[in-house]
């Protein structure tokens, strides 16, 4: 049994040493057999060199430092491309998902699940609005989505050789992983945990970060903000056709036809805002497909640290 785990990091130079501490305890109480895999995701602090520093003094670790900032999910990404576990584990530096109850994960692996994946039972130290906007998402997606998202849950899981394997052939650039590893199927099985405060540093994920993960989690994976197009048109169709029936009415049985341009207004104003949205929504989805198209790497690598043959970028 290999264990390959994969932490992405991103300015995590005041936990970094702790958290190897930690994980090494945890996996070497599994297996003799193991690799940790850092993705340093182009941090402006000392996380490169300590990184640097880790795997001199150990074997098992490996590092990858990544040309610039390529963003959380393309770090997991370059981890998984690199991996060569039977089993792959992702954990991310700050300590917040506990690394003990990688244990856990590890036995429901060897019972037979593929993919054995944390759901969050308390969100300690996060902020109340953090905590509620983490549960309507969650909702919403599982509402538009044909794809079930378990609830609650992170990237923080383990999974199969065998589904790694499947999420490398999905070259999406739009990457929402815990909505990709549901897609692919398998057997999986929830792992409750409670989930513990940063150990230091701040969260990476702004405001702005967050909605734009959430985006990228309810267009990857649902057409119904397009198909909401069809059926508001619908709607906007037959709110006009009332508005027509009116200014008819007012011409041609009465004497005050004048004055409806009240009514053609909020009429132009109300189409004329539906139209604005809903071409943003039909914007996105092309420029999605534009992204695509053009075919770029993942990500790129600037070096990497403990591996002894070279890896072509994805």
């Amino acid at each position: 049994m290999f264990i390959s785990v994969i932490i992405p990091c991103y300015n995590e130079e005041e936990v970094i040493n702790e958290t190897n501490h930690r994980l090494v305890s945890v996996i070497e109480h599994l297996t003799p057999q193991f690799e940790l895999i850092y993705v340093d995701d182009g941090s402006h602090d000392q996380t490169p060199h300590l990184l640097r520093k880790l795997q001199q003094a150990d074997p098992r670790v490996h590092a990858i430092l990544l040309s610039r900032n390529f963003g959380h999910q393309m770090a997991v990404t370059a981890g998984l491309d690199h991996a060569a576990g039977d089993a792959i584990v992702l954990i991310d530096a700050d300590l917040q998902d506990p690394p003990e109850v990688i244990e856990e994960m590890v036995y429901q692996w060897s019972q037979g699940y593929h993919v054995a994946y944390g759901v969050r039972t308390e969100r300690t130290g996060e902020t109340i609005f953090k905590r509620w906007t983490a549960k309507v998402f969650y909702r919403l997606i599982n509402c538009l989505s044909d794809v079930q998202i378990p609830l609650d849950t992170g990237d923080f899981r383990l999974m199969d050789r065998q589904v790694v394997e499947a999420l490398k052939i999905m070259p999406e650039r739009d990457r929402f992983l815990r909505g990709m590893v549901s897609w692919v199927g398998f057997r999986q099985v929830a792992i409750p945990y409670q989930r513990s405060p940063r150990l230091a540093g701040v969260s990476k994920y702004s405001l702005w970060k967050m909605i734009r993960f959430a985006t990228d989690g309810i267009l990857s994976f649902s057409l119904v903000p397009l198909r909401m197009t069809i059926w508001t048109g619908i709607f906007t169709f037959g709110f006009s056709l009332i508005g027509i029936v009116y200014a008819l009415v007012l011409r041609l049985f009465t004497s005050i036809w004048v004055p409806g341009w009240t009514l053609l207004f909020i009429s132009v104003l109300f189409i004329g805002g539906i139209q604005l949205v809903f071409l943003g929504v039909i914007g996105e989805y092309i420029g999605r497909i534009y992204r695509e198209n053009k075919q770029r790497p993942l990500y790129l690598v600037r070096e990497r640290l403990g591996f002894e043959k070279k890896i072509t970028e994805s």
